[in-house]
C-alpha cells in the first residue's frame, strides 16, 4: 500500500489541508472531490484560439510566457483544482536528435523514423537542458498561483511527460498509428534495440521530470496514450519494467505520479504494479470496476467520456453524478475525463461540470467521511 509518507517533499511544501488535489493523489481525506481536465487548454476555448492565430503549437510550447498564459487562463476560466502545463509529449525528441513537426490534418510527424539499432545508438541523452523552457513556464504558473484561493486551497501544478512505450511508438512509426506494426516488429526482434531505446527514454524523461519538479510542479502525470495497443503479455514483457523504473525515479523526486493510458482496461492490474500513486481511467470501464482492477491502496482519476460534454444538460449531469456515485466519496478520487477535451466542445458545459463536481463531490465526501474506508466496495 502506498503511504503519503513516501512523499515528504510534497507534504513539506504543501502543509496538511493546503492542496485538495495533492491530498487526493495521496489518498488522504478531502472536503470535496478535486477536478481538472485533460487538454483543458485547447482548441475548444476561444482564448486559446486567439493565441493560435499568432503562434504555432510548438511556438507556444517553447515560449514560457505564452505557455504559462495559456495554462493559467484555462485553469482560471474553468475554476478547476489543478493546472497542467501547456506542453507536448514529443518535446524531448528534439534534444535527443529526432526532428518532428505538426502537419495540419496529420498531427505529429517524425520525418526520419527510428527503425534500426544504429539509429537508436545515435540518440542523445545529454541535452535535456534544452527543454528548460517547460520548467520556465512552470515557474511562472507556480508563481501566479502561489497564494491560496478564496476557499483557502492551493491550486495544484501538474507537469508531465510521455511513457516509454508511447514515445517509442511515435519515434518508430513516424506519427500516429493504427496497428503499430513497426513498433512491435522492433519490440519483438529480441536484440539490443528495444531495451536500449527504453533505457535512453527513461534517462531523458527522468531528467525532464526533475526540471519540472524543481520549477514547482506538484505532481507529474505520465501519459501512456497508446499502451492500449498492447496485449497484457506484451505490456508485461516489454514495457512494465522501464515504465516502473521511470515512475519510481520520478516519485523519488518527492512528488506523486499519475499514470494514464487509453483503452487500458485489461492492463490496469499490471499498470498498478508500476507503483504509480494514481491510475487514470478512460471512459470505457465503469469507475468502480476500474478501481477494483487497480486494487486498494491506489488513487484513481477519471473518467467521464469527453464526448458527453456535448450532451444535453440533463444527460451530462446524470453522467457526472454517475462517476461520483461510483467513486462513493472514497479518498483518492480525482474527477477528470477519460481522455482530452476535443475541439468544438461547449466551454459552458465544461464549466458546468466543474460546478457540479464541486457541489455533488462535497456531498459525496461528507457521506463517506464517517467510515473513512479506502477500499473499493
Amino acid at each position: 500500500m502506498i503511504q503519503p509518507e513516501q512523499h515528504p517533499a510534497v507534504l513539506d511544501s504543501h502543509p496538511e489541508g493546503s492542496s485538495r488535489f495533492i491530498r487526493a493523489c495521496l489518498r488522504q481525506p478531502v472536503d470535496r472531490t478535486p477536478v481538472w481536465f485533460l487538454r483543458q487548454a485547447g482548441r475548444y476555448m476561444p482564448e486559446y484560439m486567439a493565441v493560435r492565430k499568432h503562434h504555432s503549437l510548438l511556438e507556444i510550447c517553447r515560449s514560457p510566457n505564452i505557455a504559462a498564459e495559456v495554462t493559467i487562463t484555462a485553469a482560471e476560466r474553468l475554476g478547476v483544482d489543478a493546472a497542467i502545463i501547456f506542453a507536448d509529449l514529443l518535446l524531448p525528441f528534439t534534444p535527443m536528435g529526432l526532428d518532428f513537426e505538426f502537419v495540419a490534418g496529420e498531427g505529429p510527424v517524425v520525418h526520419t523514423p527510428i527503425r534500426s539499432l544504429e539509429h537508436i545508438q545515435s540518440l542523445r541523452t545529454d541535452r535535456v537542458d534544452e527543454l528548460q523552457y517547460v520548467a520556465n513556464a512552470i515557474e511562472k504558473v507556480a508563481a501566479h498561483f502561489a497564494a491560496p484561493r478564496h476557499d483557502g486551497d492551493h491550486l495544484g501544478i501538474i507537469g508531465f511527460c510521455g511513457a516509454p512505450f508511447t514515445l517509442a511508438s511515435y519515434m518508430i512509426e513516424g506519427g500516429s498509428s493504427r496497428n503499430y506494426i513497426h513498433t512491435k516488429k522492433l519490440m519483438y526482434a529480441g536484440d539490443a534495440a528495444w531495451p536500449l531505446l527504453m533505457e535512453k527514454l527513461v534517462t531523458v524523461l527522468v531528467a525532464y521530470a526533475a526540471q519540472q519538479v524543481e520549477a514547482g510542479a506538484d505532481v507529474i502525470q505520465i501519459f501512456d496514450s497508446w499502451a492500449g495497443a498492447l496485449s497484457v503479455a506484451d505490456y508485461r514483457q516489454y514495457c512494465l519494467a522501464p515504465t516502473t523504473e521511470l515512475i519510481q525515479r520520478v516519485k523519488a523526486l518527492g512528488v506523486p505520479v499519475i499514470y494514464f493510458g487509453v483503452d487500458t482496461a485489461s492492463l490496469l492490474p499490471s499498470m498498478r504494479e508500476t507503483t504509480a500513486d494514481v491510475i487514470g481511467l478512460d471512459w470505457r470501464i465503469p469507475l468502480d470496476e476500474g478501481w477494483r482492477a487497480v486494487g486498494p491502496g491506489c488513487a484513481v482519476q477519471g473518467n467521464l467520456d469527453p464526448i458527453t460534454l456535448f450532451a444535453p444538460e440533463a444527460v451530462l449531469e446524470a453522467r457526472v453524478r454517475e462517476v461520483l456515485n461510483l467513486a462513493a466519496g472514497r479518498p483518492g478520487h480525482i474527477f477528470n475525463l477519460g481522455h482530452g477535451i476535443v475541439p468544438e466542445t461547449p466551454v459552458e458545459n465544461v464549466i458546468r461540470v466543474v460546478e457540479w463536481v464541486k457541489q455533488f463531490g462535497a456531498a459525496a465526501s461528507a457521506q463517506a467521511r464517517p467510515g473513512e474506508s479506502t477500499h473499493v466496495r
